[in-house]
């Protein structure tokens, strides 16, 4: 599936890391595969499939649903809380073959990226210091940092100008 309106396929995966004292922590990303906004980061201890599924609940509630989501095939994706999820929401889940993470290549490149600018830049002193610096990342993304697969355009900046446009090579 490729997308052709905002909003109507999203990708997600997590990314792990560590706080300075060794905790593991998680982040869950969400993005929008034509805007290539982050439309949620959100990190905790443990996420399993009751946490994807809120966490998508809230999104649905923000932005409206997507007509599908691109997942790996990890159990918090896989499972019966997603699972029921999508089908009681309308939404497919677009499962990537085993082993080939270029399936859902923009979500892959995005969790680079936050790793490099901000995962890696930064010591986490607690979780909510994780949250406070990742959100701000998550803001330079979506609002600052342009992309040139946007046009050099901001993902913001591209998802408000997007309604009179076929593709971003247009901009």
């Amino acid at each position: 599936m490729v997308a052709t309106t905002p909003n109507e396929l999203w990708g997600m995966d997590f990314v792990s890391d560590a706080l300075f004292d060794g905790r593991r922590f998680r982040s869950l990303t969400v993005v929008d595969h034509l805007t290539h906004e982050c439309l949620d980061i959100v990190v905790d201890q443990s996420l399993r499939g009751e946490h994807v599924a809120e966490a998508m609940a809230r999104l649905v509630e923000q932005r409206g649903k997507p007509a599908a989501i691109k997942v790996d095939n990890g159990s918090e994706f896989a499972g019966k809380v997603m699972d029921r999820w999508a089908y009681e929401n309308g939404v497919e889940l677009d499962f990537s073959r085993r082993g080939t993470p270029t399936d859902n290549a923009l979500v892959e490149s995005f969790n680079g990226r936050l790793r490099q600018e901000c995962l890696n830049e930064h010591w986490f002193l607690s979780l909510e210091d994780a949250r406070s610096k990742i959100a701000a990342w998550r803001h330079f993304y979506n609002e600052e940092r342009p992309h040139s697969a946007l046009a050099w355009k901001t993902p913001a900046e591209f998802a408000r100008e997007y309604g009179s446009h076929a593709n971003p090579q247009e901009l």
